[in-house]
């Protein structure tokens, strides 16, 4: 299960060679984990299409599309300056980091609804970038100062000044979402909530240069000390008094958590594709069909049944608690339709079985 979302790497991959242009920009890589802004809208607009076309169902891509038309989609690799020769600040101006040239416009919009990948602050991930064409050099990866507006175009400012991650000529692999990659470990800096962990590719054999914006929410952060304040203000005796008649309502309570399984009550269905895996991971693709009413909120639920750990996630936000998985949707995608169906990804370690006690806000689901 590897990538943004319900299709196949090898539909993804189909899709791209149907709708590439037959000359393509000058493209050679870009981020695939954390996913990229231009890469998770290919993913999106590609799954929810039909035939190789496009059809984004987030509000961002579909800003993107409408903006650019399908260039940054089908050349999602391709967002670069072929003249940048190592002078990043002064060739790429502020607002424009996410999309240096004006075919990538559309990925500089300051907007929330990105699609975002969901990562553990401080934790150690392997990061991958795909290899569309193979080339020397270093890969920098930023992330955004904490109070940070997402809703301001990005600028130089805005990113911590130095990279909390730099590698030079990674190792290459095969079996990437979208083949050949390169892949190194990172470990993630200690932040929290939304920010851009944005990534500069350059080349050490040519001026070229790479530029991509990974939207990402960390969880577990103890960045802000305004938590601290939070507990001073709970006194203990408003609890005293008050706690233990609120106690005799909590048991009428109960019919919400019955209320619960009736969010699905057509039934359910859930397909794991964890086939794109190697000897020390895997990426799960799930797909979640509801046969019943429209689910504003759903979470699907999961227990491992080899030990596995999802170490990253896209298009949902993922938690994991010994071997129980919980997903939710992300922001563009929290409302599951009638007769419909919803698809994330995830990076996982371990060898991959088939998962047990897969329920969708309370019911139970069949796996298909």
């Amino acid at each position: 299960m590897r990538r943004l979302a319900v299709a196949s790497a090898a539909a993804v991959g189909a899709a791209l060679l149907v709708g590439l242009p037959a000359s393509p920009a000058a493209a050679h890589g870009g981020l695939t984990y954390p996913a990229t802004r231009t890469y998770a809208c290919y993913v999106n607009g590609v799954e929810n299409g039909a035939g190789g076309g496009l059809n984004p169902t987030n509000p961002a891509c579909q800003n993107l599309l409408a903006e650019n038309g399908n260039y940054p989609f089908y050349n999602w690799f391709g967002n670069l300056l072929s003249n940048a020769a190592g002078q990043h600040r002064s060739v790429v101006p502020d607002g424009n980091l996410c999309g240096p040239l004006a075919t990538f416009s559309g990925a500089r919009a300051a907007r929330t609804d990105w699609p975002t990948t969901t990562l553990q602050a401080g934790s150690r991930i392997t990061m991958q970038y795909n290899a569309w064409a193979r080339h020397p050099g270093t890969w920098s990866q930023y992330v955004t100062k904490d109070g940070w507006n997402p809703n301001s175009p990005l600028k130089w400012s805005d990113l911590e000044p130095a990279p909390f991650n730099e590698v030079t000529n990674p190792p290459l692999r095969e079996g990437g979402p979208q083949g050949a990659e390169y892949y190194w470990d990172a470990t993630l800096p200690n932040k929290s909530g939304r920010h851009i962990i944005y990534s500069v590719w350059t080349r050490s054999d040519s001026p070229e240069a790479f530029y991509n914006c990974a939207d990402v929410i960390f969880q577990g952060g103890t960045v802000n000390p305004t938590p601290t304040p939070t507990p001073t203000p709970t006194p203990t005796p408003t609890p005293t008094p008050t706690v233990t008649p609120t106690a005799t309502p909590t048991p009428t309570a109960t019919p919400t958590a019955t209320a619960t399984p009736t969010t699905a009550p057509g039934g359910c269905s859930v397909k794991f594709d964890t086939s794109n895996a190697w000897n020390s991971g895997f990426t799960g693709q799930v797909t979640v069909r509801n046969d019943g009413a429209a689910i504003p909120a759903w979470e699907l639920r999961w227990t491992f049944t080899n030990g596995e750990k999802v170490t990253q996630a896209w298009s949902s936000t993922a938690t994991q608690t010994g071997a129980t998985v919980s997903a939710k949707g992300a922001s563009w995608n929290t409302t599951l339709p009638a007769k419909g169906s919803v698809q994330f990804g995830f990076n996982g370690s371990g060898a991959p079985k088939t998962p047990s006690a897969v329920t969708l806000n309370g019911a139970s689901c069949t796996l298909s």
